[in-house]
């Protein structure tokens, strides 16, 4: 007990007055101390212990039970949507939620900044970046929102994108059109891909001079494949045009190194394949940048720095932000390379082979066409269709899992988390069979 409150007041004083009415806003310096000189705040209670997992961690049923509170009667093939936070992240959630009413002022005044740091300083070394270029948000539309409407776009200006680009980044781009006179350009991505090399040369041969960026998903939502962002970036750069990269899908399924790839801006959520709670992301942003890249929301950190500037946007629950050490605690204990193997190999196994795109079988996310004979008969597939077929499953079967409409045939993307099993995606080809034989689509909807 004593060393713990030597390590504590040590803590203490790394920790002073920088911006506002905190007693612990020196946010800049906490973000950017080594190793040696940094000592990270104590935490207010037990933290969960997955050491026990590093040799075996549960998988399939067992981690759905576990791990998740998906209820057992559901088969939930739909991780990629909207995540399923982990069990033991939302509960130390809701701790700090306590934790906070016992001393409301104690939380905000002294201890929240330097608990904000410290995840942030985790979370970058997680991700593969400088802590001082990393800054939580609430999710990656926020950090979309926010990078477009930092750089100030001028008439004629263009912005340069994919038609596969997500669709809320769509409507961002309509406004910032119609407010401010931009050029929006939209390269139309035709699949099944050919290769990496065709999407490249794609990307090469529209890309114009006066680009002032160009915006990429990392993985996109509704045809799920892993971009070439690291060429993309070079193409980009050589062309003198900035690059923004949603990595919504990114964090949780995949390796990241934000210092290999090169790119300007990048953001991903934690709320989908990292399972945390839902309200947390991250903005990654070169240093050069930083200083014309500000918060949407405007606080008492401005003009403190960039990292202060977006650590405080007014009193809200942060405690999504300070429950994903459970999440790095688990990726520390069992490997994250473990979990992503798990998560792949299912993949491969609930039918990756039948699936479009290149470069599919690196994520746990993929489309899988639907039987010819269940639509062909229309002279084109719509959403509709789709939606028809999604209803279907999840009213008759309990299978939730998203539909899709992508040039002229009808796909299934099943997600593949450590929650999921074979059985699962068995039971889905079962029933997608079924609606196959009753001609279900053309009962409902008439050709």
């Amino acid at each position: 007990m004593a060393l713990k409150m030597a390590e504590n007041k040590s803590s203490a004083n790394l920790t002073k007055r920088d911006f506002g009415s905190f007693h612990a806003s020196n946010v800049e310096e906490l973000v950017s101390m080594s190793e040696e000189e940094y000592l990270p705040p104590p935490f207010p209670f037990e933290q969960p212990n997955f050491l026990h997992f590093a040799k075996h961690f549960p998988v399939g049923s067992e981690a759905k039970k576990e791990l998740f509170f998906i209820e057992e009667e559901t088969t939930f093939l739909n991780h990629g949507a909207f995540g399923a936070v982990m069990k033991a992240s939302l509960q130390v959630a809701q701790k700090w939620q306590v934790h906070i009413e016992k001393q409301p002022l104690r939380f905000f005044d002294r201890e929240l900044l330097p608990h904000l740091a410290f995840v942030t300083r985790r979370l970058a070394k997680f991700v593969g970046c400088d802590a001082t270029d990393l800054v939580l948000v609430p999710n990656a539309t926020t950090a979309t929102n926010t990078v477009l409407s930092s750089l100030n776009l001028k008439p004629g200006e263009r912005v340069f994108f994919l038609s596969c680009e997500y669709g809320a980044v769509k409507k961002n781009l309509e406004k910032l059109r119609d407010d401010t006179g931009v050029i929006t350009q939209q390269a139309c991505v035709k699949f099944p891909l050919a290769s990496q090399e065709h999407l490249l040369d794609l990307v090469r041969s529209q890309l114009l001079p006066n680009t002032c960026v160009a915006i990429f998903d990392h993985v996109p939502s509704n045809c799920p494949f892993v971009m070439p962002i690291k060429e993309l970036t070079a193409i980009c750069h050589e062309n003198g045009t900035r690059i923004l990269v949603d990595g919504a899908h990114a964090l949780g399924c995949m390796t990241l190194d934000l210092r290999s790839l090169g790119v300007d801006y990048y953001t991903s959520n934690a709320h989908k394949w990292f399972s945390a709670p839902k309200g947390a992301a991250f903005l990654f942003v070169q240093r050069d940048l930083q200083k014309q890249t500000r918060p949407l929301i405007i606080s008492h950190g401005f003009g403190s720095g960039f990292s202060s500037e977006f650590i405080w946007s007014g009193l809200r629950d942060y405690s999504p932000f300070l429950a994903m050490h459970t999440i790095l605690d688990f990726h520390e204990a069992v490997g994250s390379e473990k979990i992503y193997q798990q998560m792949l190999t299912l993949t491969h196994d609930a039918g990756l082979h039948r699936s479009f795109g290149f470069f599919i079988s690196s994520i746990p996310l993929t489309c899988v066409q639907l039987p010819d004979a269940m639509y062909s008969k229309y002279p084109a597939v719509q959403y509709s269709h789709a939606e028809c077929i999604q209803n279907a499953l999840f009213h008759r079967f309990n299978i939730e899992v998203p539909i899709k409409a992508i040039d002229g045939h009808l796909y299934v993307r099943i997600s593949c988390h450590i929650h999921n099993c074979i059985e699962e995606y068995q039971l889905l080809a079962e029933c997608i069979c079924t609606l196959t034989e009753e001609q279900y689509l053309y009962v409902n909807i008439p050709i």
